[in-house]
């Protein structure tokens, strides 16, 4: 495509990356967004849910990104988030599905559940760890380990200070350009690069990890003290699918996509097997299974 004066234009990824390139913040936002609008105009909904979410990640981020993104584009934004959050689209069916689940299960049996589906995203943790600022995700197992434990009995006040750590590390990378400015990537055998945004779907995977472990630490404060337990998080149980990424690389229609239809069936596997009466050497046992698993390869 030419401009008025005959100069080729920039494709939209080529602006994007552009402006990681440059660290222009307001610009990629401004690049994300406009993918976001035509995507959204064009009935593409799980590619406007994409964009638009990153565009909102990014200004959100910073107060300063904001302000330069203009009220009419932040607004716009969050106005059409908002309908696509009505939309009868995989990123909000299933975690309402699991939501409505996890209402006939007791509270302990739904923490299982999302630990069950947080050991599989060990694997692509320690891989993504590697890149600059995500050192975090290299003590997801870890965290599963000490979660497990934690369901079992108090953990020590040295483990429950690291879990704590490490929820405020989750949290604060949501924040951070090296989550969604500097493009960072992992390859994948067979498969197309996955970028470290790539977690930004579903509310943001690392968020649910966050809230899931802050969870344990409430439930473990709780039980010390005899009062009320809360309600468990359930964000994490649908975190291993990770549709932006499938999305992103045009894997085709979620539902299709065998990766995620292969993490529908462990989602629902596990709701069987929690609805069951179990013991922690079965808990256990699987979730040393899970570890292993490369949620992005069949």
């Amino acid at each position: 495509m030419f401009n008025f004066f005959g100069k080729k234009e920039s494709s939209p990824m080529e602006r994007i990356g552009e402006c990681q390139r440059k660290k222009d913040w307001a610009g990629l936002v401004r690049a994300y967004y406009q993918l976001g609008v035509d995507a959204m105009e064009q009935g593409r909904l799980d590619e406007a849910n994409l964009w638009l979410g990153r565009a909102d990640t990014i200004y959100s981020a910073e107060d300063a990104v904001y302000e330069k993104a203009g009220e009419k584009l932040t607004e716009d934004c969050s106005d059409r988030i908002g309908e696509l959050e009505e939309a009868p689209l995989l990123y909000n069916d299933v975690p309402a599905l699991v939501e409505e689940k996890s209402e006939a299960l007791r509270y302990a049996k739904v923490r299982i559940w999302g630990l069950l589906s947080l050991a599989r995203l060990v694997s692509l943790g320690e891989r993504l760890s590697v890149l600059p600022g995500c050192e975090v995700f290299g003590r997801l197992g870890w965290a599963v380990d000490t979660a497990f434990k934690s369901l079992q009995g108090p953990p020590s006040q040295e483990e429950f200070d690291e879990l704590r750590d490490l929820c405020g590390a989750l949290y604060e990378l949501g924040d951070d350009p090296a989550f969604w400015g500097l493009g960072s990537e992992i390859s994948i055998p067979g498969g197309a690069p996955f970028q470290v945004f790539d977690l930004n779907g579903l509310q943001g995977v690392h968020l649910e990890i966050d809230a899931f472990l802050d969870g344990i630490l409430q439930m473990v404060c709780a039980l010390s003290r005899d009062e009320e337990i809360p309600a468990p998080e359930t964000g994490i149980i649908t975190g291993a699918l990770l549709p932006d990424y499938y999305v992103r690389t045009g894997a085709g229609r979620l539902e299709e996509v065998p990766q995620i239809k292969a993490e529908l069936e462990r989602i629902w596997s596990d709701y069987e097997f929690v609805s069951l009466d179990i013991t922690w050497e079965m808990i256990g046992e699987r979730i040393a299974e899970y570890k292993k698993l490369d949620v992005l390869t069949l």
